[in-house]
């Protein structure tokens, strides 16, 4: 998603822009069931995306506004509430479907002339050439270009090709998923609830579902996948204090691994990193996907800036420019993470961590707009 949105972008700003990618996208149809994978867009996601022209087409399908956020703690009194009304706006964002974004995503690239895709293909090695940086492609081939942007996700190729280290840290969490039907309406909503060592959301679904990640240690989430349909909709019930009422019905579920990995240089020689490639965060407030396209904004901008005024844009101060940027909004949030995610229900652990959980969804919630 970060990726092709930055091919667009920067296409759209004049660049020639080469996409180098191992796969395409699976075809997104409207009569199949919603992607168990969905992500909360900002208002700026949702900006960027109307810019590069892919938003008409998203938002038409089956993107789903959310228009308040609840959030509580178990061990904690009190809640935080936002409101669009409050600030007068429609929506706080949208619950998107991940594949519905990529797939609208490819299909932009396919119909744009000033984007040449080169797939399936990988990048096998990379050298500096001058004021260019040469990229040899798996198949043998070359590609020759002024910057090169790592958006190859988590487990970069591009970022190791180029010796940039990251910080690492392992939750021991997975986040279980599945879309869920409550017996009452989710309200537009998007609910959070902290539990000791666990945290549940739901999001709310186009159709009247509930899509919920359950983030959970290891061998609870283990557990989690093993029950039968009843049970786990029984124990989900509970576990989120009954807020939708009982969990009528549950989707096949999945799990995925909970990280941190930070990039410790955002910039080499002539390279670039934006989205996982530079970040990967704890989804507690649905923002990863989110300080993604913030670092394609940012670079996009920081790119055109330079040419226009007649400069190097992918000269070292430029990328050291964008890396100062976005490495402070990126850093600023991660740092909460880990606080929200500990097991102790100790109360200096919990005020902690409702004190985090503040500081969380206010960057993700007002910082995104």
């Amino acid at each position: 998603m970060v990726g092709a949105a930055l091919a667009l972008k920067l296409a759209q700003e004049g660049f020639d822009v080469a996409v180098v990618e191992p796969r395409a996208p699976a075809p997104w149809r409207v009569d199949d069931d919603v992607d168990l994978r969905v992500v909360a867009l900002a208002p700026s996601s949702v900006a960027l995306f109307d810019a590069i022209g892919v938003w008409k087409t998203i938002g038409a399908a089956r993107a789903s506004p959310y228009r308040r956020m609840h959030v509580w703690d178990a061990l904690a009194p009190g809640t935080l509430d936002f409101d669009s009304a409050d600030d007068g706006t429609a929506t706080l964002g949208y619950i998107v479907e991940n594949l519905l974004i990529q797939h609208t995503l490819w299909q932009a690239l396919q119909g744009d002339t000033r984007v040449t895709v080169q797939c399936p293909a990988r990048v096998a090695a990379t050298a500096i050439d001058g004021e260019r940086r040469t990229l040899e492609l798996d198949d043998g081939s070359r590609i020759s270009a002024r910057l090169v942007v790592g958006a190859d996700g988590g487990d970069s190729v591009l970022r190791e090709l180029t010796g940039i280290a990251t910080r690492d840290r392992d939750y021991a969490q997975r986040a279980v998923v599945a879309h869920v039907t409550t017996t009452r309406p989710h309200e537009a909503t998007a609910w959070q609830r902290f539990l000791p060592g666990a945290t549940i959301a739901f999001l709310p679904l186009s159709d009247g579902r509930s899509s919920i990640v359950w983030s959970a240690p290891e061998a609870e989430a283990a557990r989690l996948l093993a029950l039968d349909d009843a049970a786990f909709c029984s124990e989900l019930g509970a576990a989120f204090d009954f807020r939708l009422g009982t969990i009528a019905a549950t989707t096949a579920r999945a799990a995925f691994p909970l990280r941190l990995r930070l990039a410790e240089r955002y910039a080499a020689e002539r390279v670039a990193l934006v989205g996982d490639a530079a970040h990967i965060v704890h989804p507690l407030a649905g923002q990863g996907v989110n300080l993604g396209l913030r670092d394609v904004a940012e670079l996009a901008d920081t790119a055109g800036g330079e040419r226009a005024a007649g400069r190097d844009f992918a000269a070292a101060s430029a990328l050291r420019r964008y890396e100062r940027r976005r490495r402070s909004d990126n850093a600023q949030f991660s740092a909460v993470c880990p606080p929200m995610v500990g097991n102790s229900p100790k109360p200096p652990a919990t005020t902690l961590r409702s004190f985090s959980m503040i500081l969380a969804t206010i960057s993700g919630v007002i910082g995104s707009i």
